[in-house]
């Protein structure tokens, strides 16, 4: 089998969801950290819109960490990411879109808008983001009440995205203690042995955390 590159760095959400699926799987790869000298210009060179991680495999170049992680699928179908069946495959693509666009991109949006100058910052952006993510933590708090993991019985893609995505929305704008099945699956997440290696690796890089990470996780 070819080699396998990930253009990563332990902190960041997207590339701890691919991470996951590795660790899951058992699935050797070389990590090519993008704090090294040149790294992100050799990601750059593949993948111009800088976004990572990137998945190098010989001359193949897979980006977006969903796509990633449905090509390891593909590569190692030991531990599906996504399940076979159609209706459960289908509701793990659902939740993984869920997670992505719901919880991880309006979070994103509140530290993008810390990250400006205070005088360009938008408190539109921030109360409109932290109203999605309260309307996207109620929704599933209700939909875990029956369920272990986001599709349902299995660990899959969705919960590969849900482990950072939820870490970091809680740091971002706190869940509230009431949403006690919300609380229940993002426990369950962090002790995932996947999610909890790859939390251990982001533990060095925590005062990146522009809001200031919390003593918890």
């Amino acid at each position: 089998m070819t080699d396998l590159i990930l253009y990563s760095h332990p902190f960041s959400s997207y590339c701890q969801k691919a991470m996951v699926a590795f660790y899951e799987k058992d699935l050797h790869f070389t990590q090519r950290m993008l704090e090294d000298e040149g790294a992100m210009a050799e990601l750059k060179a593949v993948w111009p819109f800088g976004q990572f991680p990137i998945l190098k495999e010989g001359e193949r170049t897979f980006a977006e960490a969903s796509i990633i992680i449905e090509r390891l699928d593909q590569i190692s179908p030991v531990t599906p990411m996504i399940p076979t069946g159609s209706d459960l495959a289908l509701e793990a693509r659902f939740m993984d879109r869920v997670f992505d666009n719901h919880v991880q991109a309006n979070q994103q949006r509140i530290i993008y808008n810390a990250l400006r100058p205070a005088d360009q910052r938008d408190p539109l952006i921030d109360q409109e983001a932290r109203t999605k993510l309260e309307t996207a933590y109620a929704w599933l708090n209700d939909l875990m009440a029956d369920r272990t993991w986001a599709a349902g019985e299995v660990f899959t893609l969705a919960d590969c995205g849900a482990a950072p995505g939820l870490l970091y929305a809680h740091w971002t704008h706190a869940i509230p203690k009431g949403l006690v099945h919300l609380w229940s699956y993002r426990r369950r997440l962090l002790a995932r042995p996947s999610y909890a290696r790859a939390l251990d690796e982001a533990r060095p890089y925590r005062n990146y955390f522009p809001l200031g990470a919390p003593d918890e996780d």
